[in-house]
């Protein structure tokens, strides 16, 4: 095929299959440099038709199955791209233009170079789509704070979800949660139904209701109290969805995605808290079973109710696809709460009959060690251990994935690709095939780094998920600030035991600083092996490995360097020596102020704004911090003239005892006075 293609639709263009034509002319128009022309012309005209399946076409019998088929017109060979329904026609539309065009499932969010070229060569052997391994397989777009702030208007606009949307049909999704709790102005859940998705529920919002206190403020968020408040969200949200194709998600938890027993103590035992559970999920699933013909349900065994079910406290009707959670962290056991971390496995026991599912991450949020910017710690093999192992364990009717912003994690989402529809895979194949997708040049370089990124990643705790993500470097940091500033550095931080286990606040500030010492050096060589890597690529290939394998490097290391030094600031605070942990507090915030000039050398072109809203790892405000412990430590010592520091340490000593004030007396300013502090400790070797 060249030049103009000429595409014709026979059947009703829904709105899922528009989208699909969209992408379709749009790849074509950008690799083969013609807009094609689309019509109704009589039979023979087009050069791809795209049709439903039709009896005599033999293609598999299964949901979204599609398929391409070849045949002689009067203007010459004529491609079909046929599929069971429209999401298997768009899904015949896309992987018409990934086999055909090389249009890579991220190539919006890696930024994928795609050659123009004068011709495509398909050879008229006709195809037939393997069945996904998971039923229904799809993304929770979640702490999506970079999509907020990416673009000026608030919530997100049409122009974001279409990628998003786009990126999910493309690795053959079909479902989605599209964001958390954004405001319903937002056309997000309308783009998501426009292309064909299904629509599923976050387990905080079951059957994707309204909040209760947002719609009943001041009242007392009880269903024991008012339970017609609560069912009258929920038939309201019924015959919202109703006729959408929809994922039913059966869940109670409390306000705020925390158990609802913590605002009302008289559950005070697992079987008066399970038959809550299983009371409510039982109202829900009929009253979603009278209005809706053929409903599909899930149930979200998710933290405290997965452990009430396991138990047998918690009763689910047989029909309902039960969701299994990782920890947050890829291992498919219960989450950690605070410093509580009982690891129960988090899959169905054999005896556990019915459909089941799994809840996953790439990416998480939870103010302790996660990964939110950067890509998960994790290796691709350990990935695949626990998906697959799901899998045996027969969780493979579900599969929602945590997808975050998606452009850090485009590496993880693509090996869940593949899981989700082969049902296994070779992490290091996979890895060769992902790296000669994206890139031209340095293949085989650019698969070590991606291999040894895990290598370099600060492992804080015994267990093999034990990775330090980036928000390892900041939320501790705060804590520690926040305690050693009220004045509490007598006792130890229980918000840390965590990470540090018992032992006192020295200890724990110590623990911390040791694992970013080690974390700084693996970081440093890593980096260092990834700039040479990176000289040696093709222009084009540049820009994209420094904004998808290096950027992560240098957040890590930004962040253990910024960590040590405050480590050490407090360190030589408990001493009493103030000058050098002001030194060592200003080290800490040029580490921390690195990372911002990371995220900010990644938004350039269409990613201008991209990390603008970091508000959940929140760099901006761990240097905000810093600096405020930076100006506590100056006032132990050189106030209230801000001028003893510079006389004791710095002024020539042929001038400390003739001075006038009136010409010595402007104080300098913290940065210049840590950086000449920092010169004379090292000279003299007083810092450490």
């Amino acid at each position: 095929m060249a030049g103009r293609i000429r595409i014709a639709v026979q059947g009703k263009v829904t709105s899922a299959i528009g989208h699909g034509l969209r992408m379709l002319i749009r790849d074509l128009h950008t690799v083969l440099g013609e807009m094609p022309e689309m019509g109704s012309h009589p039979t023979g005209w087009a050069q791809i038709v795209i049709r439903y399946v039709l009896p005599e076409d033999g293609c598999p019998d299964e949901p979204e199955a599609f398929g391409f088929r070849f045949k002689e017109s009067a203007s010459g060979p004529c491609m079909e791209i046929i599929g069971r329904d429209e999401l298997a026609l768009v899904y015949g539309m896309l992987y018409f233009t990934e086999r055909y065009l090389g249009v890579q499932p991220f190539w919006f969010w890696a930024d994928q170079c795609l050659p123009q070229q004068k011709r495509i060569e398909i050879a008229c052997e006709s195809y037939d789509s393997l069945p996904s391994k998971v039923r229904f397989r799809g993304w929770f777009v979640n702490d999506e704070v970079c999509l907020i702030g990416w673009k000026e208007p608030y919530p997100p606009t049409r122009e974001v979800w279409l990628h998003v949307f786009e990126a999910l049909l493309r690795c053959r999704g079909n479902m989605v949660i599209p964001g958390t709790d954004l405001p319903k102005t937002g056309v997000h859940f309308e783009v998501a139904e426009e292309m064909g998705l299904w629509i599923t529920h976050h387990h905080a919002e079951p059957l994707g209701a309204e909040m209760f206190l947002r719609a009943y403020p001041g009242k007392n968020a009880s269903y024991k109290e008012a339970p017609e408040l609560f069912e009258r969200l929920w038939t309201k949200a019924i015959e919202k969805q109703k006729d959408k194709k929809i994922l039913w998600v059966l869940s109670f938890r409390g306000q705020g995605d925390k158990p609802f027993w913590e605002n009302d103590p008289s559950f005070d035992t697992p079987e008066k808290r399970g038959a809550m559970i299983s009371r409510v999920i039982r109202k829900q699933y009929d009253m979603i079973g009278a209005a809706v013909k053929e409903p599909v349900y899930c149930a979200a065994l998710y933290g405290e109710i997965a452990e009430l079910y396991k138990e047998g406290y918690v009763e689910l009707p047989d029909d309902v696809i039960k969701v299994w959670a990782d920890n947050g962290y890829g291992r498919m056991v219960s989450r950690r709460h605070g410093n509580l971390n009982l690891r129960i496995p988090s899959l169905p026991a054999e005896e556990d009959t019915g459909k089941h599912g799994i809840y996953y991450h790439v990416t998480f949020h939870d103010l302790q060690a996660s990964n939110h910017l950067t890509m998960f710690p994790g290796s691709a093999a350990f990935i695949r251990q626990e998906v697959e192992g799901a899998f045996a364990a027969g969780a493979d009717q579900y599969l929602l994935l945590n997808c975050g912003n998606i452009r850090p994690h485009v590496y993880m989402l693509d090996l869940l690709r593949v899981l989700w529809n082969e049902g296994k895979v070779d992490a290091e194949a996979h890895l060769e095939q992902f790296v000669s997708s994206y890139y031209t040049s340095g293949l085989k370089e650019l698969a070590g780094l991606y291999r040894s990124y895990t290598e370099a990643a600060v492992a804080y705790g015994p267990n093999p998920d034990d990775l330090a993500g980036d928000e390892y470097y900041h939320h501790p940091a705060r804590r520690i600030i926040g305690h050693w500033l009220q004045g509490q550095g007598a006792v130890a931080d229980e918000r840390l035991l965590w990470a540090t286990g018992e032992c006192s606040f020295l200890e724990q500030v110590r623990s911390f600083e040791q694992r970013c010492s080690e974390g700084l050096a693996q970081w440093t060589a890593w980096l260092d092996r990834c700039d040479k890597v990176i000289a040696g690529l093709a222009e084009e290939d540049k820009q994209r490995a420094a904004d998808h394998l290096r950027f992560h490097g240098a957040l890590h290391r930004s962040g253990c360097e910024g960590f040590l030094w405050l480590c050490r600031a407090y360190a030589a605070y408990a001493e009493g020596r103030y000058p050098q942990a002001f030194v060592c507090a200003s080290l800490s915030m040029r580490g921390y102020e690195e990372g911002l000039h990371v995220l900010r050398a990644a938004e350039h072109g269409k990613w201008n704004r991209f990390y603008s809203a970091d508000w959940l790892t929140n760099i901006e405000s761990t240097v905000r911090n810093v600096d405020t412990v930076r100006r506590f430590l100056r006032m132990h010592g050189d106030s209230p003239e801000f001028f003893l520091w510079y006389k004791e340490f710095l002024m020539p000593e042929t001038e400390k005892h003739i001075y006038l004030e009136n010409t010595h007396r402007n104080p300098l300013s913290d940065d210049e006075l840590a950086e000449r502090l920092h010169a004379h400790f090292e000279q003299n070797g007083q810092l450490l």
